[in-house]
This record gives structure tokens, sequence and C-alpha cells, in this order.
């Protein structure tokens, strides 16, 4: 990979492109925040070739709304499994307006 190819990564969401102690600075947390949000299967950081931990930055968005609902007052479980539940429900009426286009668009009739 170039260094031009690196760079044009950088607009990638998905790209990890940030350590873990950049990542928890970013947050305003700390590094066993990022880890236990790990073990909660909230989100899986790519490892870099020497196996550090790297963060997108859809990742960092994800772990500041686990941030938010932990400095609330919510434990850390929860709020990993509250995100992941809104997600899965946010896909589920994607998928359901999904459908009734299709429906209505091969039945217009029966949409009224």
């Amino acid at each position: 990979m170039t260094a031009d190819d690196s760079y044009g990564r950088l607009d990638d969401d998905n790209f990890p492109a940030y350590t873990m102690g950049r990542a928890a600075e970013m947050l305003g947390t700390t590094q066993g925040f990022l880890r236990a949000i790990g073990e909660a299967r909230l989100i899986t950081p790519l490892r870099s070739a020497g196996g550090h931990r790297r963060y997108s930055r859809y990742q960092l968005r994800i772990a500041g709304r686990a941030r938010e609902l932990v400095d609330q007052g919510t434990p850390i479980e929860a709020a990993c499994r509250i995100i992941i539940l809104e997600d899965q429900l946010e896909e589920a009426q994607r998928i359901n307006a999904e459908y009734r286009r299709t429906a209505q668009s091969e039945n217009p009739t029966a949409a009224a």
C-alpha cells in the first residue's frame, strides 16, 4: 500500500485508523472502558500486525454512545445491550419499510 492509498482510506468510516490510546483520548475515557465494551462484544477492534487494537470512526461513534449511557448511570453491560438492541430495531425497521415499498409497487391498490 502506498502513502496515497493510506490517505484515501482515512475517509473510510470503517478504516481502523486509531490506536487504543488515541481512541480513549478522543472519547474522554479510559482504555479499560474500550476493553470492557470489546469484551461485551459491542465493538470488535481490528488488530495491527503487532497485535495492537485499532478502532475505526464508526466504532468510536458506537463507543461514544456507550459512554453517554454509562455516564448517565447505566451499567456497562446494560449499555452495550441497549445499543445492540437499538441497532437491531433500526435494521428491522429499515427492512420492514423496504418490504412495504416492494409490496406497494407490486400491488398499488392493496396499499390503500
